[in-house]
């Protein structure tokens, strides 16, 4: 069974709010989860980020894979740091981070 830890989008229309949840890859965006890990608000300002880091780790260091966005919002919440802190070495699905566009190719004739 492959794990994510991604965004489950709450809130009403055109108000969101996400819980940070640990779910099967398999499950709806908005569907079955097996553990809330937090809450990320992005319309307060500024941004409300509160996740259980200590439940987060357990779940990284058990092979938990995080979406992009979930990765970005864990790594502000200082999840990577203290695994790498604790294990002495970079986690192995640390978030890449974001390069600009790729360059369109020139087209050939």
């Amino acid at each position: 069974m492959a794990v994510k830890i991604r965004l489950m989008r709450v809130g009403k229309k055109k108000q969101p709010t996400y819980r940070v949840v640990v779910s099967d890859s398999r499950s709806p965006r908005d569907g079955r989860f097996i553990e809330i890990l937090g809450q990320y608000e992005p319309r307060r300002e500024p941004s409300l980020i509160n996740i259980d880091a200590d439940s987060a780790l357990a779940w990284i260091e058990k092979g938990a894979q995080p979406t992009e966005q979930a990765g970005k919002i864990l790594a502000i919440a200082g999840v990577w740091d203290s695994y790498q802190a604790k294990h002495g070495k970079p986690a192995a699905c640390k978030p890449k981070p974001r390069t600009s566009a790729p360059k369109p190719k020139a087209a050939t004739e």
